[in-house]
């Protein structure tokens, strides 16, 4: 019996995308063998691999998982997670595929798992993992820059990512466009300014653009924009940190922070970054100082009173069980899959907004595909026309000057000639990306009465561009 509930718990999470999906696809027209052929996995790759550890070998178990072939190459992280198993990988290549999808990033989707618990090895045995997860991915021609594109995802970085493409480079001599094998890579290895904190800016982007809706705001009862709004994030990490951080840019007040060892609250506000030092120094955000509640739970903190809701964390964490107990208007996923369909149904009916993980966090492959493109160009963004517009717009300045008489100060002149740099144009080009594609699901959302959730405008978007795509292959009439 044991063994039959943990199965059933490690093959959920594709069916609850596929669930999403059956839902969208009723407001659809397509054929439903096109259908099926768009939420299928194209490929599902799954291998073992023996490594040295200590004075013994480990054998680790390891997928690949290319959802879908409609655009090419195939696109999505690669998680290091002792809980990692064959379902979550395909569900989460699948959300990949709708992901590029809404945000007009022309891939493919697909995803990666290591099942290792990244703190129980040294760095020389994660280095070794690292290559040979990448030669194992060669072999079977799963990796390339025209063929599938990891990146980083739970448990990995840029470290792992320059491993891989050190190893596709050394086994792929000539090849100039080896290094676009892999995105997330550092700065030094050809990688992009931004693309560390873009999943965290997007969700903070995408969080100002839903409550700068006063009509939508208004339905739920809260007033429209980012002003004043008490927020809770769930999860420290990349995603958790930066997302904390543009909000409170953007003017939202961060009340609550929320970890595996627990969760802390002060209604006045958090200093997320005191609460990452802390954490540093003593391994737990419990104990801060700043802190007028402590839980002991992390479930516990994420039913504390705010506005929004940013789980940032792991899937399923908001489920049938406590999605009642929570006092947030607005859930944004930071995380893939962290609410259950049964979970968003009863939010909606309490009269809540989701905005859906497939959207949400789509920060992270958009710069990961300018990352691409910038590595099969061989140029930085900016890099040709920087100063070029710094003397046209210093030429512009002199010319009115001189006809108005009205002569700028210093602080004025430098910033109307300052040319963009790489990180100004990527950062431009993630908040036109995250604006429109919200605007896009929104319009989808009130035009089609009968569409529900955010999440299922979402995905009749995604289904209808993939659609389109495998039409103009010639597979479908």
């Amino acid at each position: 019996m044991d063994n039959i509930i943990i199965a059933d718990q490690e093959t959920h999470f594709f069916n609850d995308v596929c669930t999403y999906f059956d839902h969208a696809a009723q407001f659809t027209k397509h054929d439903a063998g096109l259908l099926d052929q768009i939420k299928s996995c194209n490929s599902v790759y799954r291998f073992r691999f023996p490594i040295r550890k200590g004075n013994g070998f480990e054998v680790i178990d390891a997928w690949r998982v290319e959802h879908s072939h409609h655009q090419s190459p195939t696109k999505g992280g690669i998680r290091y997670s002792e809980m990692v198993n064959e379902d979550e990988v395909m569900a989460l290549a699948a959300l990949m595929t709708y992901k590029c999808a809404i945000v007009n990033v022309p891939f493919g989707g697909a995803k990666g798992g290591i099942k290792i618990n990244p703190k129980n090895y040294t760095v020389q045995e994660l280095e070794n993992i690292t290559r040979r997860y990448t030669v194992e991915l060669i072999k079977k021609n799963f990796i390339g820059p025209s063929i599938d594109v990891p990146a980083p995802d739970y448990g990995s970085g840029e470290r792992e990512m320059s491993w891989i493409a050190d190893t596709y480079a050394t086994m792929n001599p000539g090849q100039g466009d080896a290094l676009g094998c892999v995105t997330g890579k550092p700065i030094a290895l050809h990688g992009i300014a931004g693309r560390r904190e873009a999943t965290g800016r997007g969700v903070a982007i995408a969080v100002r653009e839903c409550v700068n809706v006063g009509e939508d705001m208004q339905k739920i009862g809260l007033t429209a924009g980012l002003n004043g709004k008490k927020v809770i994030v769930q999860g420290l990490g990349n995603v958790g940190y930066y997302s904390a951080k543009f909000l409170t840019e953007f003017g939202a007040t961060i009340v609550g922070l929320c970890e595996f060892e627990g969760a802390i609250y002060n209604e006045d506000g958090l200093d997320f970054d005191a609460v990452f030092q802390h954490r540093k120094a003593t391994g737990s955000i419990l104990g801060y100082a700043g802190a007028t509640k402590e839980f002991t739970t992390s479930g516990e903190g994420l039913e504390q009173p705010c506005d929004i809701l940013v789980p940032a964390a792991l899937e399923n964490q908001i489920t049938i069980e406590n999605v009642g107990r929570l006092q947030a208007k607005i859930i944004a996923e930071g995380a893939n899959g962290p609410t259950t369909p049964e979970a968003e149904a009863v939010f909606y009916a309490n009269g809540g907004i989701i905005i859906p993980d497939m959207y949400a966090n789509a920060g992270g492959v958009t710069v990961s595909y300018f990352e691409w493109l910038k590595n099969l160009s061989h140029v930085s963004f900016g890099r040709m026309n920087r100063r070029f517009e710094e003397n046209s717009n210093l030429n512009l300045v002199n010319m009115v000057e001189g006809i108005t008489g009205v002569a700028l100060s210093p602080l004025q002149r430098s910033t109307i000639i300052k040319g963009a740099s790489e990180l100004e144009l990527v950062n431009s080009g993630l908040e036109d990306t995250m604006i429109r594609s919200y605007h896009e699901i929104r319009e989808t959302y009130k035009n089609n009465p009968g569409i529900d959730t955010l999440r299922t405008a979402a995905f009749v978007g995604a289904i209808n561009k993939i659609a389109v795509s495998y039409q103009n292959l010639g597979i479908w009439p």
